[in-house]
């Protein structure tokens, strides 16, 4: 599943070639996403210019004069910039054309989302409630600290709370976790401030080399020019059950914890 830095890759990725362009056409081939794609995008989006690409956690938000544009890659989904006239596969849902280019949608399993709003987007049912970005200056050791008092829930489902901070998926809240030296099953309302702080500053630098490395390629995401991501050469646990920890030489384990996979070294994870 594409997480923030895949997001964040699509973002830069795609904001060159369109970001100050005009809507030449609007595609809606399939109606049915995880949410329904409003129908009257055509005729709002039509000769507007795309004046900003944004992220908030996982949605891209493209901001138009007279409202915003939410996207969401779902489990599956790609953005690509290709020539309007290239042909359509199965499962490219939704094109929004910028004369000879175009931005399209392909969503194999159909859980993305193409979705308006004509008010402030902050508000927007599925923003308004989003904690701090991991990357600003808002995120920080304090701020876990403070959200995990009297919290009865194993650290990693915690830090992949979308409330308590955004876009730290399943790959790499393990990942942070080796970083950081916590076990992701223990108890968040039992970590220190100290261990907070190494957590929250290990987030940060996992993200940060995700996004450098134009995300994770494991098995549907690719960059928007088509191309994988290479962090998934740098993972330390993740994927890796059965192999030796890289700091100790531990065998890595796997456990489920809310039904996601995590991965973590028993030695070095307390």
């Amino acid at each position: 599943m594409p997480e923030l830095p895949e997001v964040e890759t699509t973002r830069r990725g795609i904001q060159p070639h369109i970001q100050g362009k005009t809507v030449t056409g609007v595609i809606i081939r399939q109606p049915r996403l995880r949410w329904p794609v409003p129908a009257q995008l055509p005729q709002l989006l039509q000769r507007r210019k795309l004046k900003r690409i944004e992220r908030r956690g996982k949605y891209l938000l493209l901001y138009f004069g007279n409202g915003c544009l939410l996207l969401h890659l779902g489990m599956s989904g790609n953005l690509r910039i290709l020539p309007a006239a290239t042909p359509v596969k199965k499962h490219d849902h939704f094109d929004l054309v910028f004369g000879q280019q175009c931005l399209r949608l392909h969503d194999p399993r159909r859980f993305g989302a193409v979705l308006w709003s004509d008010d402030p987007v902050e508000q927007h049912p599925l923003l308004k409630n989003l904690g701090p970005e991991p990357l600003s200056d808002s995120f920080h050791g304090a701020h876990l600290f403070r959200h995990s008092r009297n919290r009865q829930v194993a650290v990693k489902q915690f830090i992949m709370d979308g409330t308590v901070v955004v876009g730290v998926g399943n790959i790499y809240a393990s990942e942070a976790l080796f970083q950081a030296g916590i076990s992701p099953s223990r108890n968040c309302g039992r970590i220190s401030a100290r261990r907070y702080e190494n957590l929250a500053l290990a987030i940060k630098e996992i993200l940060t080399t995700a996004i450098e490395c134009g995300g994770t390629t494991l098995q549907d995401f690719s960059q928007a020019d088509g191309k994988p991501g290479y962090f998934a050469q740098k993972l330390q646990v993740y994927g890796h059950e059965g192999e030796p920890c890289p700091v100790c030489g531990t065998t890595i384990r796997r456990k489920n914890l809310g039904q996601r996979s995590s991965y973590y070294c028993s030695h070095c994870q307390r």
